[in-house]
C-alpha cells in the first residue's frame, strides 16, 4: 500500500490557543531537520477559546496543516477517530497539544515502526512533572491494573504520545472514552507487536490540566467493559449461560436440601422448621431466579450477536 506522506501527526485539542503556535513551530523544526514528508491533522474538540482561529492562521502559512472542528466537545476518542480517518501517512503519531509531549521523540518512534516492524510504539513518561498525589499515584495504580487485565506490558498506557502503523488506526474503532486503551483494542484486532519508548515529559506551560477523578474512575469502568467485550463479545452465552446454569443448579440443590431435610425430620417425628421459615430456602429461590435471568440474558445476547452485521467481521492480514 502506498502512502502520500511518511508521517501523519494527529493532535486532539480543547482550549489550547496559547500553546498551538509554539507546538507547530516545534514540530515543523523537527520534520524539516529530518526531511520527512508529513501532515498535521488538528482536531478542535469544541474549544471555547480562539483555538480554531489559530489553526486557520497556522494552516495559511503551512499547507501540511489540516483542521477538523467539532460543533461541541465530544471527547478525545471522537477527535482521534476522525483524526485517524483523515490520516494519510505511513506512520500515524498522536500527541497532546499542551506542549507536554516532545516532537523530538517522533523520529525514533517512526524508525521503530518502520525498521523494527512494531505495530505500536507507546511513549512512557518515566519521569513525570505532574502532582504526585492527584495524578502520579492514580496513574501508577491505573497502569498496574491495565497491565494485569490486558496482558500488555506498558508502563504508561494513557500516554498521549504514540506511533502506529497506518493499518492499525484504520482497523480499530475508538469510541466513548476508549482512547486510553488503543493498544488493547489493537491487540484484540490482531496487532500484537507493541512496545514502549521512554519519552521526555515537559511541564505544562499554558492552561490547566483536563485530568479529574471522574476520568480515573471511568478509566477502570471502560477497562472492565473492554475486557468483557474482548472475551465474550461474540459469545455472550459462554459467560451468562454458564454462570446462570451454575447459579440455577446451586439454588436448586439448596432448595432440595431444605425440603428433603424437613421431610426426613417430619417422617421420623423429629422437631423441624417449616421450609418457609428457613432463610436458606429464600436464598436458594433468589439463586434460581438470578440463574434463570442470567441464562435468558445470554440467550438474548446470542440472538443479538448472531444478527449483528459485525458477527463475521475479522481482520485479514493478507491475501494472494
Amino acid at each position: 500500500m502506498e502512502y502520500t506522506k511518511e508521517i501523519s501527526i494527529v493532535i486532539s485539542l480543547f482550549n489550547e490557543e496559547e500553546s498551538l503556535p509554539e507546538l507547530i513551530s516545534w514540530i515543523e523544526s523537527v520534520m524539516t531537520k529530518e526531511k520527512y514528508s508529513y501532515e498535521i491533522v488538528m482536531v478542535d474538540d469544541g474549544s471555547r477559546d480562539k483555538s480554531w482561529d489559530v489553526i486557520k492562521k497556522l494552516s495559511e502559512s503551512n499547507p501540511a496543516i489540516r483542521g477538523i472542528r467539532f460543533r461541541r466537545n465530544y471527547g478525545k476518542s471522537a477527535a482521534l477517530y476522525h483524526g485517524f480517518a483523515a490520516a494519510e501517512g505511513r506512520v500515524v503519531v498522536t500527541m497532546d497539544a499542551d506542549l507536554q509531549d516532545s516532537p523530538e521523540e517522533i523520529p525514533e518512534m517512526y524508525r521503530m515502526v518502520v525498521e523494527e516492524g512494531y505495530d505500536i510504539v507507546s511513549g512512557w513518561k518515566k519521569k513525570r512533572h505532574d502532582n504526585k498525589l492527584t495524578k502520579n499515584l492514580p496513574s501508577k495504580l491505573y497502569n498496574w491494573t491495565a497491565r494485569k487485565i490486558t496482558g500488555i506490558r506498558l508502563h504508561d498506557m494513557n500516554c498521549g504520545l504514540k506511533a502506529y502503523r497506518n493499518e492499525v488506526v484504520k482497523d480499530i474503532e475508538v469510541y466513548g472514552e476508549m482512547h486510553r486503551y488503543i493498544p488493547y483494542l489493537a491487540k484484540n484486532a490482531g496487532y500484537d507487536k507493541i512496545t514502549e519508548k521512554p519519552v521526555q515529559h515537559q511541564k505544562r506551560k499554558y492552561g490547566t490540566s483536563k485530568f479529574g477523578l471522574s476520568r480515573f474512575v471511568n478509566g477502570f469502568l471502560d477497562l472492565i467493559s473492554l475486557w468483557f467485550l474482548s472475551r465474550f463479545g461474540k459469545k455472550p452465552m459462554h459467560f451468562f449461560g454458564f454462570t446462570g446454569i451454575l447459579m440455577f443448579l446451586i439454588g436448586g440443590i439448596m432448595a432440595a436440601w431444605v425440603i428433603i431435610e424437613k421431610l426426613v425430620q417430619q417422617s421420623n417425628n423429629l422437631a423441624f422448621r417449616p421450609v418457609t421459615e428457613q432463610p436458606l430456602f429464600y436464598i436458594a429461590l433468589v439463586a434460581v431466579i438470578i440463574g434463570f435471568q442470567m441464562f435468558l440474558t445470554g440467550f438474548l445476547g446470542e440472538l443479538v450477536s448472531r444478527n449483528s452485521q459485525e458477527r463475521n467481521k475479522y481482520n485479514i492480514k493478507e491475501e494472494l
